[in-house]
């Protein structure tokens, strides 16, 4: 977009915009720290529900039962993305952030092993299935609407806060278990310190709750009249195409994504042979850089193109993503993973910083939830919340070097997707 054709928004007006983004943004945060402080959290109770002596098996088993909830994903994205298309936004955000407080207050109390036998892990799996549903209308619904009240010409850069607050949420859920490390021996962590976290998280989401309550709601009501509103028929009869690319890039894009994330202090903890605190200041200060480094991409975005940011990302982590991973594997020093990690999560930012807009960007708001949820979820599902269960088998079986060939490979993928992104979107009338 010319500078001439940027739009004029009076001081109230960007004024009320960015309050949007903080609410809708905050509660992304509460939501994503819910989520994820069960990967964190799973060194300390895996053994709690799953006990069986080997520490590999126990991490295996905690990591299947993350990756069940990612299989709920897509009724998720189905779901809450029809709620957000057909009703709104707005109501569809509220209904998840309060799924995701009953889901953490649950595990919070749940009963172990120990007490109540093979009953424990049957109701963590359910429990994180009910979350998986409730964090599977998350992303596609908020994603819709911080692009649709995003300022033009800096749709990137405030976009990016999407994910600021998703790494936020990730980073807090580490940093959490990083506090209770240094009060806490791991006697204590793993026989009541564990369900802190899950505390917290579900007195946070009441305040995410009242900031998502304050919204105003953005899909018009002639579009979600729209015959094809919030319908899998819509997207499939007109939008096929941009269903189908987004799946592509995003498939490789969750599988690196939480490679590095959460896979990885387990990764350091488990190959590398690192000490589990040392392994989660390394994540905690890792996480930190990675939140910081979202506007600048995002505001990169908005000067290169989203297109141009998304072959980058692609073709970088293809030829990356390999020699990271073979180097952290024989690795012990904090400084030289903490570096190595930096990087990938630098590479990782083409993608994370504008993921959201550059789906959103392809659908109409009539399907534009449903479209952007319910695609980001499939690809989750399968590639995502598989990541770790992946990794652990590929340990099991002695090919570790598998799983970083595996990830290469949707990288290539990922770049190949990412070509077919056009060079200017036919929504949002954006400036790339």
């Amino acid at each position: 977009m010319a500078a001439t054709d940027q739009p004029h928004y009076t001081a109230e007006e960007k004024r009320k915009r960015v309050f949007a983004i903080i609410s809708a943004s905050s509660g992304n945060l509460v939501e994503w720290f819910d989520f994820y402080v069960y990967s964190f959290a799973s060194i300390y109770f895996a053994s709690q529900f799953f006990p069986s002596g080997d520490s590999t098996a126990e991490f295996l088993k905690a990591a299947a039962v993350f990756a069940v909830g990612f299989l709920m994903r897509p009724i998720g994205g189905w779901m809450f993305g029809r709620i957000a298309d057909r009703v709104g936004r707005k109501k569809s955000m509220v209904i998840s952030v309060l799924m995701m407080c009953g889901g953490s207050l649950a595990i919070a109390v749940l009963p172990t092993y120990a007490t109540i036998g093979v009953a424990a892990p049957i109701l963590l799996l359910i429990i994180r299935m009910f979350q998986g549903l409730s964090v599977g209308g998350e992303y596609g619904t908020t994603a819709t609407y911080m692009s649709e009240v995003a300022l033009r010409g800096q749709r990137g850069f405030f976009s990016s806060f999407q994910y600021v607050t998703l790494i936020g949420g990730q980073l807090l859920a580490v940093l959490t278990v990083v506090v209770l490390e240094q009060f806490l021996s791991d006697a204590e962590l793993k026989s009541w310190g564990w369900r802190i976290p899950f505390v917290i998280g579900a007195i946070a989401a009441v305040v995410s709750l009242m900031l998502r309550r304050t919204l105003h709601e953005t899909i018009k009501p002639e579009d979600s009249k729209n015959k094809d509103a919030g319908t899998l028929a819509g997207i499939f009869k007109n939008h096929r195409a941009a269903f189908i690319t987004v799946l592509g890039y995003t498939a490789g894009g969750s599988l690196i994504f939480y490679t590095f994330t959460t896979y990885m202090q387990k990764y350091l903890v488990n190959t590398s042979g690192m000490p589990a605190k040392t392994a989660s200041v390394v994540m905690t200060g890792a996480l930190f850089l990675y939140m910081c480094m979202q506007p600048l991409f995002g505001m990169l975005a908005d000067r290169i193109g989203r297109r141009q940011s998304m072959m980058l990302f692609g073709a970088l982590g293809a030829l990356a993503t390999y020699p990271i991973l073979a180097i952290l594997r024989g690795n012990t020093s904090p400084y030289i993973a903490f570096a190595l990690i930096t990087v990938a999560l630098a590479i990782i930012s083409l993608y994370t910083s504008i993921g959201g807009l550059v789906k959103a960007e392809m659908f109409p708001p009539e399907v534009r939830a449903l479209g952007v949820g319910f695609s980001y979820a499939i690809a989750n599902a399968i590639f995502g919340g598989s990541a770790e269960f992946v990794g652990l088998t590929f340990k099991n079986l002695g090919h570790e070097n598998w799983f970083f060939l595996y990830v290469t490979v949707m990288m290539a993928i990922a770049f190949l997707f990412s070509m077919r992104l056009p060079k200017t979107p036919s929504y949002l009338h954006t400036d790339h």
